[in-house]
């Protein structure tokens, strides 16, 4: 059963992605490009898409809290830190630059890896540096956090 839910929510947000054009690296580019606000190039339709997920993750969050266990698991599998620290902050700020710089997030990039032509390299070429990443990272940190089951 987890695997179902889990294919069946990975399907779901990634037609969301395609349909939001979130997969669309100019789309993006556009959105964070506030400077270009001035010139009429600032495009704020992405802002739609976070106005969408808030109250949909509002009402999400509401129902968990009443719940005693998960959908098709035992238990909640929740992260235990919640402490702001130059890890979480520099990581956040990686992220945002790695955004900012190819127009793609981790998501986005994987919903491209089906698509035909140019973005299939483009997600192929963002998936493996996104990997190559994450590998150099555990090199430079051994304190991985932990999840905690709720």
């Amino acid at each position: 059963m987890p695997f179902i839910i889990a294919l069946l929510s990975g399907i779901l947000f990634g037609v969301g992605l395609t349909v939001a054009q979130m997969v669309n690296p100019r789309k993006v580019l556009d959105f964070l490009d506030v400077a270009a606000i001035r010139t009429g190039g600032w495009d704020p339709s992405l802002l739609m898409v976070f106005a969408g997920a808030l109250p949909i993750m509002f009402v999400a969050f509401q129902l968990q809290r009443r719940m005693t266990k998960p959908i098709g698991d035992v238990t909640f599998t929740l992260p235990n830190r919640t402490l702001i620290d130059k890890q979480l902050v520099g990581g956040a700020a990686l992220f945002g630059i790695g955004w900012g710089m190819a127009g793609l997030c981790p998501g986005p990039a994987v919903t491209m890896l089906p698509l035909a032509g140019g973005a299939l390299s483009t997600g192929l070429l963002y998936v493996g540096a996104m990997l190559a990443g994450v590998l150099a990272a555990t090199f430079v940190r051994d304190d991985q956090p932990e999840l905690a089951r709720a």
